[in-house]
């Protein structure tokens, strides 16, 4: 007998390409930019460091409150001195994190200590959270001989195999595809760890944000892709970034759960990264948190953000929305904080500061062998001729060095 095919009508046919989830339609319409509204921000207190929705307040413990304060506050702390250090002449480069120090601690917490983190270059509040000391910081950015990347990173360029935190590198969005490749590497080897990725929104621009995410939904990775949205990347401001509804918006695009938070507060961060951490791990796929901040500071001592902003649209951030005067509200109508600790703590603070300060001061410079090693298990022949030269140099224009600051 024939076999005959089964008719349907043209309104029973279903689609069966492999690339998408979706239905025939017979009208021609094409997919507006704004086909919904623009993505929630979820926060839990208000300006005043009211909690908004008592169910979202994550009630935690006053020492660790006040633990996420003091870190703000000391990042503050340690930002001013070392810009002034540069401004001095002092080191050669730095960047301020100004505004931006509830979306480090609020996301640091979050994490358990052995998450590895991938940064771009403004959470040295992450590190900071996790137990990195100030000395340390501070023998970075002087390339002293206690730095730990032995002198040869420029400042601000930090990094700890034991906090877990990938050194920076200064090239935009490199650090989005190999943080993928470590959550995969965590997913294969059956860890129970996520990573966590930092970014831009001008970093989210480059190539290297698309093989990230993408990698990352269809290898089902345990990863945090945070992006703090501070307004500009460099000069250029959001709105000559993108057309679209910020970085948020682009994540269902690659198959990733997102949300979009208030990244000056503290709360909101936490509570929106513990969770995408939960599930990281639990469900083997990724996350992506856009954080809404301001970066009050100018991008770096490279920069002078006057020439592209107003003086006003600073302060307005500054006095009327940063993350730190939100929690100091929280604290002090929980009965936690006064003015009397306020100026015992900046004291104290600012005491640890710049006693750390002068210790990199006086510091010694590392070894100059240092330029030579830690790339080659054995030094090749033409890193070895390039070492005797500078040696030979030395030997006849010494003088001309300051070799006496650098250890033997």
């Amino acid at each position: 007998n024939a076999v005959h095919q089964q008719q349907f009508t043209s309104l029973d046919e279903k689609p069966q390409f492999p690339g998408a989830s979706a239905e025939f339609v017979d009208k021609l319409e094409f997919i507006q930019p704004n086909v919904i509204s623009g993505i929630p921000i979820y926060r839990v207190m208000d300006r005043q460091g009211q909690i908004m929705n008592p169910d979202e307040d994550p009630k935690l413990p006053k020492d660790m409150v006040l633990k996420f304060y003091q870190k703000m506050t000391l990042l503050n702390t340690m930002d001013r001195i070392l810009y002034e250090s540069q401004r001095q002449g002092r080191i050669t480069f730095y960047m301020t994190n100004y505004g931006e120090e509830g979306t480090h601690i609020g996301s640091a917490a979050a994490l358990e200590s052995n998450d590895m983190v991938f940064g771009q270059y403004r959470e040295a509040g992450v590190l900071m959270y996790r137990g990195f000391p100030l000395e340390l910081f501070m023998a970075q950015c002087y390339a002293s001989a206690r730095d730990v990347g032995k002198g040869r990173q420029m400042p601000v360029h930090y990094g700890s195999k034991d906090l877990h935190f990938v050194t920076i590198s200064s090239p935009l969005a490199t650090q989005i595809p190999q943080a993928v490749g470590a959550a995969y590497a965590y997913k294969v080897s059956q860890e129970d760890r996520a990573v966590i990725c930092y970014f831009g929104e001008g970093a989210a621009s480059e190539g290297d944000a698309h093989a990230g995410f993408n990698f990352s939904a269809t290898l089902e990775c345990p990863i945090i892709f945070f992006c703090r949205n501070n307004g500009y990347a460099i000069s250029t401001p959001t709105h000559e970034q993108y057309r679209g509804d910020g970085i948020a918006a682009r994540g269902p695009g690659y198959g990733i759960i997102s949300i979009r938070v208030d990244g000056n507060d503290v709360f909101a961060v936490y509570n929106a990264t513990k969770e995408a951490r939960r599930r990281a791990v639990a469900e083997n796929q990724p996350f992506l948190i856009e954080a809404m901040t301001y970066r009050i500071g100018h991008h770096s001592t490279s920069d002078d953000s006057s020439a592209y902003r107003s003086v006003d649209e600073v302060n307005y951030w500054d006095k009327q929305d940063h993350p730190i005067s939100r929690l100091r509200h929280y604290m002090v109508n929980k009965g936690w904080w006064d003015e009397e600790q306020e100026k015992a703590w900046r004291k104290q603070s600012r005491k640890q500061v710049m006693e750390a300060f002068e210790e990199a001061e006086r510091a010694m410079k590392p070894k100059l062998d240092h330029m030579f090693t830690d790339v080659y298990e054995e030094t090749p022949v033409s890193l070895q001729k390039q070492q005797e030269a500078l040696q030979r140099h030395l030997k006849m224009y010494g003088e001309h060095y300051p070799i006496d600051h650098y250890e033997k």
